[in-house]
């Protein structure tokens, strides 16, 4: 299983979430499903939806997971 790193922007927009946000996140990152998906406009970054409206954006790095960003759609113009 990969590591999971939090950047320190990741971890605060993820504090700020609403409770049943952040748990299905918890949920996504344990079992990820089949909506992952390669960031277009940023080569290397990857992201991972945890609900139709809230996506996570992150790198891999060997055996690393750099979770970058997590919000609304807008997300993805900065991920």
């Amino acid at each position: 299983m990969r590591e999971l790193l939090f950047t320190p922007r990741f971890d605060r927009l993820f504090r700020s979430l609403p409770k049943d946000i952040r748990e299905r996140a918890y949920e996504k990152l344990a079992h990820p499903s089949l909506r992952v998906k390669r960031v277009k406009s940023s080569p290397g970054i990857w992201e991972m939806s945890v609900t139709m409206s809230i996506r996570i954006t992150f790198q891999v790095e060997g055996e690393k997971v750099q979770l970058r960003h997590i919000g609304t759609h807008e997300t993805l113009r900065r991920p």
